[in-house]
């Protein structure tokens, strides 16, 4: 048997084993959302926790205009003409919408339906999750204990409608993995940003997922309960959140000289230092993600100028430029069956910037969103916690530059999808607007 067929039936023994894992019942009683306790049934003692899980990501898991379109327009259509990929028809599910799976709703109804599907990551389904199979957290490979029991970070809780049980798992980071790392239908991590946690400075320092995206503070975690001088609010905030963008990446730039005229060469180098995230930025849904630098020189007139980065010669850099190249023909080819399908402009920027990606690759080689149809990787060019990237700017000032002040400015800018693609799938405009993570400026003199 080839190494791929091995990965290949590891993967369908994994699968079908998550689902036994899942189920804590007999097959005969898997019927019916009823197993689980609504978010409204949660929020009649937990009132706070519950107006946090509602605005967070967690809550739309499921209902998400993105992810319902990925879903149901690209992953099952594509499942069910491709055996390679059908999995995914049902794995999407463990964590998009976790009671789905566990009750055998696959696919569930379209969110506009309004079924319970749509609680997406509900309360219930963190707080009876007993534990996990394996070492290594990945693809829902948690054990599903729905009931009376609810499972949670404080010994001696007790409440009128539920047994309350400790659990240190739900207090680990492993906990979050379980979602938060996906192996692929090719045998790979197309998620990781549990492992690049693990793998970097901040598990080694004992700082957890919970301590920056469930920030602990004073709050009542039951209405009727004494306050808590730390109870782990439920904000969850990640790429969707614009405050926890904003600054993640720390920037400066400078010049080779304080002075310079027409004609002459200078050398402006970016920093960059990630010094927020516990992960490499982009990550997660990275396949989807854009983070670029944009470097221009404004004259003393108002002309703009842009600068594009010096390369560095390493494999794969052609996806570390901006292009518009026609790139994602398999949302064509593969996904949609449209006859002649050219392909999307791939970058929605000015040509010649740098990007910080991971470029994840179809069969067929090409550039791909789709996390489940990616064969291979070409170049992991992100920025991982506590690094520092230098990019340089070699530029020969125009002849017809005017005297005065040049300032030179860099914005890293970023998307939580590609543009083209948003606007091929129709997907609300918010998706795929550009937002600011940083900038920083210098001044240069420009004399004759």
């Amino acid at each position: 048997m080839s190494a791929r067929a091995r990965i290949r039936l590891g993967l369908v023994l994994a699968a079908a084993a998550a689902v036994i894992l899942l189920a804590g019942l007999a097959p005969a009683q898997k019927k019916s959302y009823d197993l689980f306790e609504t978010p409204k049934t949660c929020a009649q003692c937990h009132g706070e926790i519950f107006a946090e899980w509602r605005q967070a990501m967690m809550s739309q898991a499921y209902t998400h205009h993105w992810d319902e379109i990925e879903y149901f327009k690209l992953a099952i259509p594509q499942a069910e003409k491709d055996p390679k990929v059908a999995e995914v028809k049902a794995g999407c599910n463990g964590c998009h919408t976790p009671m789905a799976l566990f009750i055998g709703d696959v696919p569930p109804p379209l969110p506009a339906a309004k079924s319970r599907a749509n609680e997406s990551v509900s309360c219930d389904v963190c707080h009876t999750i007993s534990g996990i199979q394996g070492d290594t957290p990945f693809n829902f490979n948690y054990v599903l204990s729905p009931g009376k029991v609810k499972y949670g970070p404080r010994d001696g809780v007790t409440s009128p409608h539920h047994d309350s049980k400790y659990s240190d798992f739900v207090k680990s980071p492993d906990f979050c993995g379980l979602c938060h790392n996906e192996k692929n239908p090719y045998g790979l991590f197309v998620k990781s940003t549990h492992l690049e946690w693990k793998e970097g400075p901040y598990s080694k320092q004992g700082v957890r997922c919970q301590d920056c995206h469930m920030w602990h503070a004073p709050g009542k975690s039951a209405d009727m309960g004494e306050p808590l001088p730390d109870m782990a609010h439920h904000n969850f905030p990640g790429g969707h959140v614009p405050a926890k963008i904003r600054g993640v990446i720390e920037m400066k730039v400078y010049a080779d000289a304080e002075e310079l005229s027409p004609g002459d060469k200078t050398v402006v180098k970016v920093h960059l230092y990630n010094a927020k995230a516990g992960h490499k930025v982009p990550t997660g849904s990275s396949e989807d993600r854009q983070l670029w630098l944009e470097v221009t020189a404004v004259d003393a007139k108002g002309g703009r100028h842009v600068l594009p980065v010096d390369r560095k010669g390493f494999p794969g850099e052609e996806y570390t430029i901006t292009s518009r190249a026609p790139s994602y023909q398999d949302i064509g080819d593969m996904m949609l069956s449209i006859p002649g399908f050219k392909g999307l402009p791939r970058d929605e920027a000015e040509e010649g910037q740098r990007v910080f990606r991971m470029a994840y690759l179809d069969p067929k080689g090409r550039l791909t969103i789709g996390q489940w149809n990616t064969a291979s990787f070409a170049v992991d060019y992100r920025i991982g916690p506590r690094e520092t990237k230098i990019e340089s700017y070699t530029w020969t000032l125009p002849q017809n530059l005017p005297e005065g002040n040049l300032r030179i400015e860099a914005r890293l800018l970023y998307r939580l999808l590609v543009k083209s693609v948003a606007e091929f799938l129709k997907v609300p405009a918010e998706e795929s607007e550009a937002r600011e993570v940083n900038s920083a400026s210098t001044d240069v003199a420009i004399v004759y």
